[in-house]
């Protein structure tokens, strides 16, 4: 549904519903309760026009990046389409709903974008280890290599302990935070800054 509408900009038909720029509060409620009954195309429409162009300015400006903010655009549109049985009118303005989903859904993509940057930066790394010890797998056998173990023991103890549990042990960061009995998100943090500690350090030693 809001890929078809994104790809045809399509504009609702004449009769019940149109879609201006200032469509009042009281129609996009309307809107939103005939997607959630009976999943309403012309009204889904009204909801489309009016508010992709303002998560696409917001998108773009949360992002910097149009592709982004489209992709903002279709999550926020897909949950409202999907969701829409969920909003009720007693507790605030349709916009107020929306525009909620719309920050739900931006705060998912920036999670999502921070764990993939974190990957980047492992697999920026651990090319250097398999270089630095080629073949070798086990953890025991990359701490036999005097100068692994140094890269390692310059960390400090907690983040020591993730890069092992998530490296060399093939722990899940969740195993990890109930291994340790520590929040996932602290288990993210150390892994960052080791990682990022470990380029700089092994960086500096293969330029």
């Amino acid at each position: 549904m809001v890929s078809q509408q994104l790809q045809t900009g399509c504009k609702p038909n004449t009769g019940q519903y149109s879609a201006m720029p200032d469509t009042p509060s009281k129609e996009l409620a309307d809107a939103l309760f005939a997607v959630a009954a009976h999943r309403d195309k012309r009204a889904f429409a009204v909801l489309f026009q009016y508010f992709s162009p303002k998560i696409k300015r917001f998108g773009i400006k949360q992002f910097g990046s149009e592709a982004q903010a489209m992709e903002l655009v279709q999550e926020t549109l897909t949950s409202v389409w999907r969701k829409a049985h969920l909003y009720h009118k007693e507790k605030g303005a349709a916009t107020t709903w929306v525009y909620t989903v719309m920050r739900n859904a931006s705060f998912d993509m920036l999670r999502k974008m921070k764990s993939s940057k974190e990957e980047c930066i492992s697999e920026d790394i651990w090319p250097l280890i398999d270089e630095a010890e080629p073949g070798q797998h086990e953890f025991s056998d990359h701490l036999e290599d005097k100068q692994i173990k140094q890269y390692l023991d310059k960390l400090p103890l907690a983040q020591r302990e993730v890069v092992r549990g998530v490296y060399f042990q093939d722990m899940s960061q969740e195993q990890l935070a109930e291994h340790l009995n520590i929040p996932v998100g602290t288990v993210k943090s150390r892994l960052r800054l080791a990682l990022q500690k470990l380029r700089n350090e092994m960086g500096d030693h293969h330029d």
